[in-house]
């Protein structure tokens, strides 16, 4: 599908525009320039280019990075991607409203010969999970709240392991990881019965010195996602967990009315549901999104936050995930 010409949208700020945000910082080779509507009040720091000039650049997808709230394609935006596929373009999408559902880019895409990618459309069928124990090694990152920076831990950690010459593999289990991975389960558009044997599948037996990093979903505490939390928990039948938190964050993501538990919540209800399906689990770690401290900021938030939960506490994206990695390596 790439290189891409990343596509914003309308969208209103940067949590509404994490897939494309994530292809910028874990594939920016495959990233032409970003691609803004006049009502998008972001910007990623990417050329702005039209498709036209994307195109005579090498650029071969249109990539949706947008996640909005629901996942819906905006019929604001059917112009402009009508108008990218009369330019010769394919369109990827990791929306819940599925592209081959838009009548007019079905027949856009028809005419010109693009083809249309919807990344959240399950592929196969997949089983109920059955629980059974399998060997090599797994760990998922789990938070106190949606889009703390579970999928930039995991990514973070599979690099600092291969720095150790330890076998890893990230485990993609949203759009965004799809993109970046190339492949994956959408796993919030599987039906429920099957989450959990989808995890399975996609964290199969391995060596037992082969450590699966599984992308979370969710969490346990939302009250709109904690399904596709506790099916990743059982799923991936996890040796370690990773905590999740960005510490300026007010309330649950979209949900004024609740407010955000604490880390030790996080730990004391992970742990206690992934040693259901793995007695030995533990947790290794703490991973905290400082994208608005300062250096000194963060450096004494993560020292006095490792002190208080007596873990290695660490910004992954920003320092780096060495700490986890050698946790893992040591557990």
């Amino acid at each position: 599908m790439a290189p891409y010409l990343l596509f914003l949208g309308d969208a209103p700020d940067l949590l509404a525009a994490k897939v494309a945000i994530g292809l910028r910082d874990w594939r920016p080779e495959q990233c032409i320039g970003q691609w803004r509507l006049d009502q998008c009040r972001i910007d990623l720091g990417l050329e702005e280019l039209s498709p036209q000039a994307a195109r005579a650049r090498g650029a071969k997808t249109i990539a949706i990075g947008v996640a909005n709230r629901g996942g819906i394609i905006s019929e604001s935006w059917l112009d402009a991607l009508e108008t990218a596929l009369e330019a010769g373009y394919n369109i990827a999408s990791g929306l819940h409203d599925r592209l081959s559902d838009q009548p007019r880019l079905v027949a856009a895409a028809a005419r010109h010969g693009g083809q249309l990618w919807d990344l959240r459309a399950p592929q196969g069928s997949f089983p109920i999970g059955n629980g059974a124990k399998r060997t090599g090694k797994r760990c998922l990152a789990v938070g106190t709240d949606c889009s703390v920076g579970k999928m930039y831990t995991a990514l973070a950690l599979e690099k600092s392991l291969h720095e150790l010459d330890i076998a890893a593999s990230f485990r993609a289990t949203g759009q965004t990881g799809i993109f970046i991975a190339g492949t994956g389960v959408p796993l919030d558009a599987i039906v429920a019965d099957f989450m959990a044997g989808a995890v399975e599948t996609i964290t199969p037996a391995n060596d037992a010195a082969h450590w699966d990093i599984v992308e979370g979903q969710g969490s346990l505490f939302h009250p709109s996602f904690s399904g596709v939390t506790l099916a990743l928990i059982h799923g991936s039948q996890p040796d370690a967990l990773i905590l999740c938190h960005e510490p300026q964050r007010q309330h649950m993501r979209g949900l004024p009315h609740y407010a955000l538990p604490s880390l030790e919540e996080l730990r004391d209800l992970a742990l206690r549901c992934a040693q259901r399906v793995n007695p030995d689990c533990q947790v290794i770690g703490v991973a905290v999104n400082t994208a608005a401290m300062t250096p000194d900021e963060a450096r004494d938030y993560l020292q006095e936050l490792g002190q208080r939960m007596q873990l290695p506490a660490v910004d992954p994206y920003r320092d780096g995930a060495m700490r986890l990695a050698q946790a893992l390596r040591d557990l």
